[in-house]
């Protein structure tokens, strides 16, 4: 039992919480019963230890089982300390540290018939509900280019409910890299932008592998972020409403392109 909320190995836990520790150690906090319980079932070799209370929980039983099976050590802390830990103000009485892994992006889109790109995308809740959805939607892969928020980000990995580790996450630095990657692998790239043709459920072409980009919140894709893409689509809008938020036009995306794949 740790109890001592200043203890050096609890600091080292909450420094987690910045990019710069978590990249400097190569590891991030994964919080909550559902996230930890989604490492430890599909990525257990990432994961380090878990630090739970001993509060007898409904999900004590099956981590502290799953953690068992995957030989990661977990360790009892006081409520103190869990709080003193994680990055949440509320949290739900067990984290976890997992390892940062590096997929490769040639490694990721080899074989892929759908990926989602997200390009300066900054909101983590935005970019955390776009994986989950991808995941969803049965893509092989989601890409963070460019500015975009890292993935191990707090915030992205519980808006993720635990999606990041069920696909490969890559991060690039061009977004012209992800597209060269993608061609070379026999993706269609396909631009989310509103000054794209509207895009239709029926569209044939969508059952080929695609590749989606979506841009920066605020801004959306630049003339020249559009002009790497072999085309560029946009959502109609059929009531009133000015806009979709990025999540949501992602989602309705990666859906109709998994129809189309799937009829």
């Amino acid at each position: 039992m740790i109890d001592n909320p200043k203890a050096p190995r609890v600091r080292r836990v909450a420094a987690l919480a910045r990019k710069k520790d978590r990249l400097a150690a190569g590891q991030f906090l994964v919080e909550g019963p559902q996230a930890v319980r989604e490492l430890l079932a599909h990525a257990p070799g990432a994961a380090i230890a878990v630090y739970a209370t001993m509060g007898g929980e409904p999900w004590q039983f099956e981590i502290d089982r799953l953690a068992d099976e995957a030989e990661v050590e977990v360790v009892r802390v006081s409520d103190e300390v869990l709080a003193a830990m994680a990055e949440t103000v509320q949290p739900q009485g067990v984290l976890a540290v997992a390892r940062i892994e590096h997929t490769p992006i040639e490694a990721a889109f080899a074989s892929a018939k759908l990926i989602a790109v997200l390009h300066e995308v900054r909101d983590p809740g935005n970019a955390g509900t776009v994986l989950r959805a991808a995941d969803a939607a049965g893509a092989d892969a989601v890409v963070f280019a460019g500015e975009s928020i890292d993935p191990w980000h707090p915030k992205v990995v519980r808006s993720t409910t635990g999606s990041m580790f069920h696909l490969p996450v890559v991060t690039a630095g061009s977004l012209a890299d992800v597209v060269d990657a993608a061609r070379s692998h026999g993706l269609a790239v396909i631009a989310a932008d509103v000054n794209g043709d509207e895009l239709q459920a029926g569209d044939a072409s969508l059952s080929k592998p695609t590749a989606w980009v979506f841009g920066n919140e605020a801004r959306g894709l630049s003339e020249a972020d559009r002009a790497l893409a072999d085309r560029a689509l946009r959502l109609p809008i059929y009531g009133k409403a000015e806009s979709l938020n990025l999540a949501t036009a992602a989602s309705v995306c990666l859906y109709t392109t998994a129809f189309r794949q799937r009829s």
